[in-house]
């Protein structure tokens, strides 16, 4: 007696009326529908995507990328002094036409203060003959970093299934997922001239269709976590676009930014920021939404006879304190990835507020700020959302 009534206890989406069943089913159902449609509507034109890659020069005909063994590393260049008198190295081809062929390369000087010794190996960079006869163009492009990555992948996957087991097995595998959608929609509708705004939000609602009902299980407690997590996806892409347009941030911060204005010029790169901070807190939006809807739905458990007006108030208690956390989490992460920017600005001696209005630093806050208002408010939608879901507490029968 006392075993099944805790099942029933537990098992609340059984218990859950058929009305705000329905409600909520039918809404993700529409939303569904929606997102497929914007993935058709938006999907890439591969002809403009292969067009832009092939006008770059690591596209061009006859480019390759053939790995190198460091032989020698000469000293770094003295301030001033510029190459080929330093900064050198001497490589030995190791793969493709050019195999076994001894050359010096230029580095730059990060990669010579990196520590690159003999034995390591780099990729370079090799275009073809420009005439019969004549030997092809090599130049330094990368240090090849595969093994150690890999490793660290592997390790990654490892401490994952051993920890979390099977619920790491779908995490994963929603992980997986969310790496083909970038890869295949977001990457290449963004470079075909698709609207960044949507090509987000669409693309991000895919993602969290699929990574939420893999990792968590199809149920009425995780469908109310999707809910939430769409609602906060749509609110953080309105708070960026509106964040960028009155900044005037022109989403060009870093040689990347400028690289991809060189090559793809036509493209709306502060639509693309907006984009950027839509995805950028998908993460901490999923945490948060998924462990609201769970509070709400153990603290119903916990206690059948509270209202929901309790059960709202209690989730809402429990999200304060997540949001707390949750907010260092995202203000800590943009630090760490934009410290080397953080100490060159600060050789400026510029006050603070002038700091924050560069285009630098500048991107890091509004990325931070629309992100986390978008994570704040999805927490009472959240928790608003799974509590309509709920059956009456028993004291509101009373």
């Amino acid at each position: 007696m006392g075993g099944a009534h805790a099942h029933r206890a537990s098992d609340l989406d059984v218990e859950v009326q058929r009305t705000p069943r329905l409600v909520l089913v039918g809404s993700l159902v529409l939303a569904a529908l929606v997102t497929v449609i914007g993935v058709v509507l938006l999907w890439p034109d591969g002809d403009r995507v292969d067009a832009l890659a092939e006008a770059s020069p690591f596209a061009a005909p006859g480019v390759t990328f053939p790995r190198a063994e460091v032989l020698e590393v000469g000293d770094p260049c003295p301030p001033g002094q510029p190459a080929p008198d330093c900064g050198q190295a001497r490589v030995r081809v190791t793969e493709g036409a050019d195999d076994g062929r001894e050359l010096s390369i230029g580095l730059p000087p990060e990669v010579v203060a990196s520590d690159l010794a003999a034995g390591d190996t780099v990729r370079l960079i090799r275009n073809p003959p420009a005439a019969e006869g004549q030997e092809s163009s090599l130049g330094f492009f990368g240090v090849a970093r595969t093994t150690p990555v890999v490793v660290l992948l592997a390790l990654f996957v490892l401490v994952v299934l051993a920890v979390a087991r099977w619920r790491g097995l779908m995490a994963l595998v929603g992980l997986a997922f969310a790496g083909v959608v970038l890869s295949l929609f977001v990457l290449p509708s963004l470079l075909s001239g698709g609207s960044p705004t949507w090509v987000g939000v669409v693309g991000s609602a895919a993602i969290m269709f699929v990574v939420l009902y893999t990792t968590h299980g199809w149920s009425l407690r995780t469908s109310a976590a999707l809910a939430g997590t769409l609602a906060g996806i749509g609110v953080t892409a309105v708070l960026g676009a509106l964040a960028v347009s009155s900044t005037r941030l022109s989403g060009v911060a870093d040689e990347g930014g400028q690289a991809l204005l060189t090559f793809a010029p036509d493209l709306s790169f502060t639509d693309l920021f907006a984009c950027a901070i839509v995805i950028a807190g998908l993460g901490v939006l999923n945490d948060v939404t998924i462990t609201q809807a769970s509070a709400v739905w153990e603290l119903r458990a916990a206690s059948p006879t509270m209202s929901r007006a309790r059960v709202f108030a209690s989730g809402m208690r429990i999200g304060r304190d997540h949001i707390a956390s949750t907010i260092y989490t995202i203000v800590f992460a943009y630090a760490g990835t934009a410290l080397v920017v953080l100490l060159v600005l600060r050789l400026y001696q510029l006050p603070v507020l002038d700091l924050l209005a560069t285009e630098e630093i500048g991107q890091e806050v509004v990325r931070t700020l629309a992100t986390s208002i978008g994570l704040v408010l999805a927490v009472p939608l959240t928790t608003l959302i799974a509590v309509a879901t709920l059956p009456p507490g028993q004291d509101e029968h009373a």
